[in-house]
């Protein structure tokens, strides 16, 4: 009998597996594929690249435990980016704190590039930084994670239509407030 999963899958399957059977090589394998994503959804929503780093370890720490609860095995990267999500917003309760934003010297004339564009991101960035941590979530899970609206419903625990009209808002907001028509 052919199997119908893509190759690629059934290594994942047999290594989240392996994994949830207590195989540390194989959770490393699960770490190493999913380690990028994850630190980024996190950097989004706590703006400290430290803090992502260490929401995203916290992350792993509850995959690692929490592995063998995941329903569908197929979905391990839309459920790690929800439990890093999760983590970080924690995170970002417990500190209460304002963040410092490093700001990377750029040598102008050597990039060549307009000065006045990169106006534009840090009006972006910082838009998107006085959103609340569940919607830097949202954006994150969609544009950073890559994951899609049912996806992120699942994740979040609100319809698809639900994610899709709360995306849109914020879309629309950050677009008011950055002045982009």
């Amino acid at each position: 009998m052919v199997s119908s999963v893509p190759t690629a899958q059934v290594t994942e399957r047999a290594t989240i597996d392996a994994a949830i059977a207590g195989d540390v090589a194989a959770f490393a394998v699960i770490v190493r594929a999913h380690h990028n994503d994850l630190v980024r959804v996190c950097q989004v929503i706590l703006g400290d690249p430290d803090l992502a780093q260490d929401a995203a370890q916290m992350a792993w720490a509850v995959a690692w435990r929490r592995l063998g609860s995941v329903r569908d095995l197929s979905r391990v990267r839309q459920w790690l980016v929800s439990v890093a999500a999760n983590e970080a917003r924690q995170l970002l309760r417990r500190e209460r704190r304002d963040r410092v934003v490093e700001i990377d010297v750029v040598n102008v004339e050597a990039d060549g590039s307009d000065p006045a564009g990169r106006a534009a991101n840090v009006d972006l960035l910082a838009a998107v930084r006085r959103l609340p941590a569940q919607d830097r979530a949202l954006l994150a899970m969609r544009y950073v994670a890559g994951l899609d609206a049912t996806e992120i419903a699942d994740a979040v625990g609100i319809s698809a239509s639900g994610v899709r009209s709360r995306l849109s808002r914020l879309v629309e907001r950050l677009r008011s407030e950055v002045g982009d028509e």
